[in-house]
């Protein structure tokens, strides 16, 4: 039995022939391809898990490819790692934009691709765990389990936020992002303890990651994401607005 089916989009055949090699070392069925329009064909015909993603191809971009499947509704929840030689934070910012579930800058190190591949596979099944419950929740029944922070109302059931009354649209693993920092308001949150619970990582997996979203979430509150507080050096804090 697969761990998971494994599309590999990379046009440096020996990169593209590495990361295969180690992907298939932990139980991954893999399938390579060079190219973005043939990286879309595979992804018509056959089942794929996951999909790594390089941006710089001879056909099209990778960021091209990533916006096609996210608009194909079979395709819209497929979880998409980039991998690219481009480690601007802005660069990392339009990924993310786009659909990206993780951002991997070259040169990498096998096990740091393994456990990125694997965390990410996790998040996708327990999102779609979560959503399947959801859509248990009856219609227009009222939820009981909504959090409140300030101007901040998140219901989990619904997946839904709200800041002062609007809504905000989240992505999952913002939602997931945002209920962990509500669910410990005053205490401080280190980015290794964030990596650990929101996106699953191991222990020495180092990432910008965990910036690069709270600089998002905090955009996309508004006058919400004041409450989401830097602290040099550590992490984040979510203000106790009840203190």
């Amino acid at each position: 039995m697969t761990a998971g089916h494994i599309l590999v989009v990379e046009d440096e055949t020996d990169l593209a022939e590495l990361i295969a090699f180690n992907l298939r070392q932990h139980a991954y069925e893999v399938t390579v391809s060079h190219e973005g329009k043939r990286a879309l064909e595979i992804l018509q015909s056959e089942a794929i898990d996951l999909v790594l993603l390089d941006i710089m191809l001879p056909d099209i971009l990778g960021t091209e490819v990533c916006r096609q499947v996210r608009k194909a509704p079979h395709l819209e929840h497929l979880p998409v790692v980039m991998l690219t030689a481009k480690g601007e934070e802005v660069d990392r910012v339009v990924g993310f934009e786009l659909g990206a579930d993780d951002y991997l800058t070259k040169p990498f190190s096998p096990r740091e691709l393994v456990l990125r591949v694997g965390a990410v596979l996790r998040r996708s099944k327990a999102t779609a765990s979560a959503e399947a419950q959801r859509q248990s929740v009856t219609n227009g029944a009222a939820s009981d389990g909504a959090k409140v922070l300030g101007p901040i109302r998140v219901d989990p059931e619904r997946h839904e936020v709200y800041v002062a009354g609007e809504a905000v649209n989240l992505t999952a693993l913002e939602f997931r992002l945002l209920l962990d920092l509500m669910s410990k308001p005053g205490r401080v949150q280190t980015r290794e303890g964030l990596l650990d619970r929101v996106w699953g990582y191991a222990a020495g997996v180092g990432s910008r990651t965990v910036d690069t979203h709270v600089k998002r979430l905090r955009e996309k509150l508004g006058v919400g994401g004041d409450v989401i507080e830097t602290v040099r050096g550590v992490g984040y804090r979510i203000q106790d607005l009840e203190r």
